[in-house]
C-alpha cells in the first residue's frame, strides 16, 4: 500500500533526537489520532553507536541502560584522581536497544507510517513543512528534522564566510573487547586518560567496564581532520600494551564515529520546520555530548505541543552564555593557547567532579560558572572570551 503526502507530522531521520522525539509522542494520548511519518535513509538495525551521559534520577530509557557506574577516574601525565560522582550515575545506553525498543513499539501503532528514502531536502512556510525525497515529497503540519543539509552548514561554516564560527570535529573509535582473566573494576569508568600523546591535538582514551573482563576502551581526538583508518587502531593497541602489558584480549566489536564541535549557530528552526539534534544544536559544541540535550529538547517540544505554543524552542539569555563558554574553549583549543589536556585537568583537579558535570549539562548557576572559571588561568581565558564577545 502506498504511502500518503500528508501527514499531522513529519520525523526526517530516525537517528536519536528522531526517535527520542516520537517515543515521547507514543507515551502521550494527545498524539494518538495524529499521522506520524518516519523517513529515514536505512533501517536501524544495528549497533552502529553507543551513548553515554550521566544523570541525576531515572530517565526515560533507564530500562535500556547497559551498565552504569557511580565512580569515574581521571588521568593526565601530572594529575589523577578517582571520584564518587554521587547523585550522578555515569550511563550507558547501547545503539541496537535503543533503536529495538522503540520501533517495536512504533511498527504496531496504526497512526505511525515509515519510509525508506534519501531525504534531500526539508523546507517550510507559514502552515506547513515540506520533505523531498528521492522518491516523493511529503507534506505536514510539523517537520522535525535532524539531517544536516552539508550546503547549507558549509557555506556559513567556511572560512571564507563573514564571521565563521570555529570548527573541529570530534572522532572517535572504539574497541569492545574481552580479555582472557579479569583486568577491570566493573564499577569504575575511566571518564578520560590524557595519558596518550597530543600530536595531533586534543586526545585521551576512555574505558568503560562492563564486567570484571569486557569493556569499551574508545580513543578520541577533538581536532580540524580526521586520521588514517590504521591510526586509530594503532593507538588503541598501543594504549592497551601500555596499560595491560602482556593481557591477551579479543575484539568484539567496533564502533566509529564522528561529531561536529563548532561555535556555528544551528537556527532552531523557522516556522513549520522544527530542527533537533546536531542540526538543532543539541551537541555540546565544546565537549560532544549529545544525548542529555536531546531528551531535554525532545521533552520541551512536547510541553510546547501540548499546550498549543510553536515547538520551535530558542533559547534564554541565560542559557546563550554556555554558547560563549564554548566558543571561548573551541578558540583555546583551534589557536593552540592551551591544549585541551591541561584545560580539562585543571577543572578536575581544581573543582568538584559534580560541579564539572553540572557546567558540562549546562545546568550550573552564573555564580557556580564564574566559580569554576576563576580555576582556569585567567590570562588565557578572559582575553578569549572577551573576543567572543566582541565577535
Amino acid at each position: 500500500m502506498p504511502l500518503k503526502t500528508q501527514y499531522d507530522y513529519i520525523i526526517s531521520g530516525a537517528g536519536c533526537a528522531g526517535l527520542s522525539l516520537l517515543y515521547r509522542m507514543m507515551q502521550h494520548p494527545f498524539f494518538t489520532d495524529k499521522e506520524i511519518l518516519v523517513i529515514d535513509n536505512i533501517s536501524k538495525n544495528t549497533n552502529d553507536r553507543t551513548w553515554c551521559f550521566w544523570e541525576q534520577q531515572t530517565g526515560p530509557f533507564e530500562h535500556l541502560v547497559h551498565h552504569q557506574w557511580k565512580d569515574i577516574s581521571f588521568y593526565s601525565n601530572n594529575f589523577s584522581g578517582r571520584f564518587n560522582i554521587a547523585p550522578y550515575t555515569y550511563k550507558m545506553i547501547r545503539g541496537i536497544d535503543f533503536y529495538t525498543h522503540i520501533l517495536e513499539q512504533a511498527h504496531k501503532a496504526p497512526n505511525i507510517y515509515f519510509a525508506t528514502e534519501n531525504i534531500l531536502s526539508a523546507v517550510t512556510n507559514a502552515n506547513t513543512a515540506t520533505v523531498i525525497t528521492d522518491r516523493n515529497t511529503y507534506t505536514a503540519g510539523y517537520v522535525f528534522n535532524s539531517i544536516i543539509f552539508p550546503d547549507h552548514f558549509l557555506k556559513q561554516a567556511s572560512p571564507q564566510h563573514p564571521n565563521a564560527p570555529y570548527k573541529l570535529l570530534q572522532h572517535f573509535k572504539g574497541w569492545f573487547i574481552e580479555t582472557e582473566e579479569p583486568l577491570f573494576e566493573k564499577e569504575l569508568a575511566r571518564f578520560m586518560d590524557f595519558r596518550v600523546h597530543q600530536q595531533h591535538g586534543t586526545s585521551f582514551v576512555y574505558v568503560l567496564p562492563l564486567s570484571t573482563q569486557t569493556a569499551l576502551v574508545e580513543y578520541t581526538l577533538f581536532t580540524s581532520s580526521l586520521l588514517a583508518s590504521e591510526a586509530y587502531d594503532d593507538a588503541l593497541a598501543n594504549y592497551m600494551q601500555e596499560n595491560y602489558p602482556g593481557k591477551a584480549y579479543n575484539i568484539q566489536q567496533k564502533e566509529f564515529g564522528v561529531i561536529p564541535m563548532t561555535s556555528f549557530q544551528f537556527s532552531p528552526g523557522d516556522d513549520r520546520l522544527v530542527a533537533l539534534g546536531t542540526a538543532g544544536g543539541q551537541t555540546k559544541a565544546s565537549s560532544g555530548f549529545t544525548f542529555r540535550f536531546i531528551q531535554k529538547h525532545s521533552d520541551a517540544i512536547i510541553a510546547a505541543l501540548l499546550n498549543g505554543h510553536s515547538p520551535i524552542i530558542k533559547k534564554s539569555w541565560l542559557q546563550k552564555r554556555f554558547d560563549l563558554y564554548d566558543a571561548t574553549l573551541l578558540h583555546i583549543l583551534t589557536t593552540n593557547k592551551m591544549g585541551g589536556d591541561a584545560i580539562f585537568e585543571t577543572l578536575f583537579k581544581k573543582n568538584t567532579p559534580q560541579s564539572v558535570l553540572r557546567f558540562l549539562d549546562n545546568e550550573s548557576t552564573l555564580l557556580q560558572d564564574m566559580r569554576l572559571m576563576s580555576t582556569v588561568p585567567t590570562s588565557i581565558f578572559l582575553p578569549a572570551a572577551l573576543r567572543q564577545l566582541l565577535h
